[in-house]
């Protein structure tokens, strides 16, 4: 990629901010969507509960990034929050694809968030792009997120559905600010029995992949951005005892887990083991494939 201008949703987020930085870093122009009037030609206003977009702002964009959306894993899932994170994918993704259908020269490549979720609890079995979606809330909720992208589709534009797994950041989410100092004070263990797989994958692979989603031709519809191996949570809370060098002895058990986090347990405790088929075969590179090797990469982040 060289000089292009690039439109980003959720350019405040976790994700975003590395993206965007990552961009203007190679000279790209970014275009930030904001939830406000728009100062200069690197802004856009947009209203996603309101589905309007200021299309114009949009002219000359070779790539939208879109990864606006309220966190899964922010707050209890009430009946009212549920319906906030439906709603936030739904809906705005509904707005960017119309308003990239509208345009007169519309963008090569829509990328568009999307979440691992779409496949439900796998259990052992592992599961690439071509599984079909699961069962629950999330499950439906990715389903109805991805389906509201049609409009782009329909106008010719690639689109890429980036399913991303758990992304082990030090500088924010799970991770940096609950994960990393909690296993550091030695209060880390593994939830429930430890048996359920978790896909994972680190912040610098996530935002290399998505570039490479917008860099290559040959993909379209739905790509895992998971790193190729997947671990169990036992696994996954040992690596975090070494790396660390803390005991993991606790274990939070299931019923405690259901108690604290209501519905949104059931996730917690599920089994994602999901492969990134459609990246490796489409040649991207794994900076960090294993989990200490991403676990040390964040740590690096979260100690400075």
């Amino acid at each position: 990629m060289g000089g292009m201008r690039i439109a980003v949703t959720g350019s405040t987020g976790l994700i975003g901010t590395a993206l965007v930085r990552s961009l203007r870093a190679d000279g790209h122009e970014v275009v930030r969507l904001v939830r406000r009037a728009a100062s200069g030609r690197e802004e856009v206003t947009w209203d996603p509960k309101r589905q309007y977009v200021d299309a114009g702002g949009l002219a000359g964009c070779e790539a939208v990034v879109h990864l606006a959306g309220a966190g899964v894993g922010d707050h209890r899932w009430t009946e009212t929050y549920k319906k906030e994170i439906r709603e936030s994918r739904v809906l705005g993704t509904a707005a960017i694809a119309e308003a990239v259908a509208s345009l007169d020269a519309p963008p090569k490549v829509l990328v568009c968030g999307s979440a691992i979720g779409f496949y439900g609890d796998t259990g052992e079995r592992a599961v690439d792009e071509e599984a079909p979606p699961g069962d629950g809330f999330l499950p439906s909720v990715c389903v109805e997120w991805e389906e509201a992208a049609a409009p782009a589709q329909e106008a010719g534009v690639r689109t890429v559905f980036a399913r991303t797994g758990l992304v082990v950041a030090g500088e924010g989410g799970a991770w940096g600010r609950r994960l990393f100092p909690l296993f550091r004070a030695g209060l880390g263990g593994r939830l429930g029995s430890g048996r359920q797989y978790q896909s994972y994958i680190a912040m610098h692979d996530q935002i290399a992949a998505l570039r490479h989603l917008i860099d290559t031709e040959s993909l379209s519809g739905p790509v895992n951005l998971t790193a190729p191996r997947p671990v169990t949570n036992r696994e996954l809370t040992e690596a975090m005892g070494r790396v660390l060098k803390r005991p993991t002895f606790f274990t939070v058990p299931a019923p405690a887990l259901r108690l604290a986090l209501g519905e949104f347990s059931a996730d917690v405790l599920g089994s994602q083991r999901v492969l990134p088929r459609q990246l490796e075969e489409s040649g991207f590179s794994f900076a960090f494939p294993g989990i200490e090797d991403t676990l040390r990469a964040a740590l690096l982040t979260w100690a400075t």
